[in-house]
């Protein structure tokens, strides 16, 4: 196309979606009612529970950062070993 560069036409592209979900938000009537009760309940779940329920694991049981990343990728690669010996099955 001519006179239009490669970033033209992906923000010509980006704006066109932008505004289809712009529109399409302005014109709900019930959607905007349960978009309001599920980020309620994402905010609960996430926020709420995690300063009730989750204990911050690694900050309390390491006491630097070496000690954590190694203690995560042993989880992870143990995880991944048991996985491997399950499928051997």
């Amino acid at each position: 196309m001519p006179g239009y560069s490669q970033n033209n036409i992906f923000f010509k592209w980006q704006r066109t979606v932008v505004r289809f979900y712009l529109d399409g938000f302005r014109a709900m009537t019930v959607g905007k009612a349960l978009w309001k009760i599920i980020l309620i309940k994402l905010f609960v779940m996430f926020a709420i529970l995690k300063l009730f329920f989750f204990s911050d694991y690694l900050h309390t049981n390491f006491s630097t950062d070496q000690q954590r990343s190694d203690h995560v990728l042993e989880q992870i690669t143990l995880q991944s070993k048991i996985q491997a010996v399950e499928d051997k099955k």
